[in-house]
């Protein structure tokens, strides 16, 4: 529901919560006092100022509140430095199960941190909800103020009413024998300090640097083009950051592309700095016994579906491409970028095991573990069969004294083997490095079947990184227009004087900046000392003056 408007005597309607007329410029609040115009936003009335009736108006209005944009951004703050107390999970080492990573790495804290969500705030629901307030509070706030401050702008009248001018902070009344030559000499004078002459009447208005005023819109517009570009870092698609561990002689599909991609580790090398060269004779005895790397390289292969209707491992591939990825020499593809970032040498990766029958002392056979891809069980020689009771790539005991595997990786393996022996019982070996126990109730009643280790195969290990962001000319182009607003509005005042002939020979001079009001009484100076014009007067003590350029910083 709209509020009652308010008739100025210039026969002009302003809205509701209009504190100056728009045409004329008579003060519409505390007419018959002396004290300074609120010239932010040039008096005009704002929506939020008009309207508070329903619920549109209510939200509006909350929203549009700087108190309420200040108290998102410092709740924001706060929630973001909480966010680097401990590692988020995106940085947790590879394989690690985030449950267990916090508690264990950073005890109660860290767990209380995983619990509450902590360990993946920038992607947590109430986080992108704070952001999404707070570019709401950005529109809302600016799109309340702009066309107020748009239409009272480009609006404005050179003739003012004579209560508007003695209630400007710089006003002075001078008398003069000649009223145009004055007029006309002073114009001159404004004309060369590069103002901008607007004429009626007879009176004057000189302004210059009037798009200076945009300054902090053209900065809510970065920041909400930037907070658009943050927000779309969580959309799928616009932005993967992952890591991705392939071992030589694997192909698995590049994370982020929805399997649409895959890339196969062909072969890895690493290239040591040459003893012999005398430049690096240096470095090599100031860290002697050290591996001096020179660089590392991925030989991959690079390959896509050929049948799009096929899901899983079993799909058709073709290679698209081939080629060393090195540090400082990426994989680019579809937006994609592969990085060499990191690399595990020797990894285990199958365990051979022997098995004898210790009744007729012969060998029952021989099997091989993939510790990556375990089958379920191994046929021997003798037609028996083992069975993986149980596997532990990376064997650990937890706090209930339970084993259990602390990742995936295979650097500590751990197995239970079963076997059936010739009266039916099932046997249960317990094998690891260096480990070799069989679990049974009776000490004394050896099983059938021994396993003992016969040896291991190890493999290279790529780290590689995985990026794609479509969010960065967002945030670029959001970057730049905020730093350009912050020029804008930061180094160039938007100055207006007003000339305004009286009876009796006299002429009225007010002047409003929204910065810097010591240069713009300079040059009003410098116009004062060619003419016969008096020097107009700041209006307000230094207690009052820096009340009111806080308040009046625009």
């Amino acid at each position: 529901m709209k509020e009652k408007e308010i008739i100025c005597e210039c026969g002009h309607v302003n809205p509701y919560g209009t504190e100056v007329c728009g045409s004329c410029g008579k003060p519409l609040v505390k007419n018959d006092s002396n004290e300074l115009l609120n010239m932010r936003y040039e008096g005009a009335a704002r929506r939020s100022q008009t309207y508070n009736k329903s619920i549109i108006d209510k939200v509006w209005n909350f929203f549009s509140s700087v108190k309420v944009g200040i108290t998102i951004i410092v709740v924001i703050l706060i929630a973001s430095a909480l966010g680097t107390i401990f590692p988020q999970e995106l940085f947790i080492p590879p394989g690690q199960d985030a449950a267990t990573y916090y508690a264990e790495e950073h005890g109660w804290a860290g767990e209380l941190y995983y619990t509450l969500g902590f360990h993946n705030l920038y992607g947590s629901w109430w986080y992108m909800l704070l952001i999404t307030a707070l570019g709401i509070s950005i529109l809302i706030a600016s799109i309340d103020r702009f066309f107020p401050l748009y239409k009272a702008l480009k609006n404005q009248r050179v003739t003012r009413h004579e209560k508007f001018m003695s209630r400007q902070r710089i006003f002075g009344r001078s008398t003069v024998s000649d009223q145009d030559e004055t007029m006309n000499k002073a114009v001159s004078l404004l004309r060369k300090k590069r103002y901008k002459i607007f004429e009626e009447n007879g009176n004057v208005l000189a302004e210059k640097a009037r798009w200076a005023r945009w300054g902090p819109y053209v900065n809510h517009i970065g920041l909400i083009i930037f907070l658009v570009g943050a927000m779309l870092r969580f959309f799928p698609g616009m932005y993967v950051d992952a890591n991705m561990w392939v071992r030589e002689g694997e192909t698995v599909p590049v994370p982020g592309t929805s399997q649409d991609y895959y890339l196969e580790n062909l072969q890895f090398d690493v290239e040591l700095y040459d003893e012999d060269d005398e430049r690096f004779q240096g470095a090599m005895q100031a860290a002697p016994g050290a591996e001096h790397i020179e660089t590392f390289r991925t030989h991959s292969i690079l390959y896509m579906p050929t049948d799009e209707s096929t899901v899983g491992a079993g799909r058709e591939l073709e290679a698209i491409s081939e080629q060393e990825i090195e540090v400082n020499s990426p994989l680019y593809f579809d937006n994609y970028s592969v990085y060499q970032l990191d690399y595990k040498l020797n990894e285990l990766s199958a365990m051979s095991f022997d098995v004898e029958d210790r009744e007729t002392g012969e060998s029952a056979g021989s099997f091989t573990v993939d510790l990556n891809n375990p089958e379920d069980y191994y046929t021997l020689d003798n037609g028996e069969e083992v069975y993986i009771y149980d596997y532990f790539a990376n064997f650990i005991i937890n706090d209930a004294g339970e084993p259990t595997t602390e990742n995936n990786v295979p650097d500590n393996p751990a197995f239970i083997f079963e076997m059936t022996n010739e009266d039916g019982e099932e046997e249960l070996t317990f094998i690891r490095i260096q480990r070799n126990f069989e679990i049974r109730d009776d000490e004394d009643d050896p099983h059938q079947y021994a396993f003992t280790f016969a040896g291991i195969d190890t493999n290279h290990v790529t780290g590689l990184k995985v990026r794609k962001d479509l969010t960065l000319p967002f945030l670029i182009a959001g970057g730049s227009i905020f730093l350009l607003g912050l020029l804008q509005g930061s180094y160039w005042p938007h100055r207006r004087v007003w000339l305004q002939r009286e009876n009796d020979g006299e002429i009225l001079i007010a002047a409003h900046t929204n910065k810097n009001w010591e240069s713009i009484k300079k040059e009003i100076r410098s116009v004062t000392d060619q003419t016969e014009l008096s020097e107009p007067v700041d209006q307000t003590d230094e207690e009052y003056e820096k009340e009111y350029k806080e308040k009046d910083n625009l």
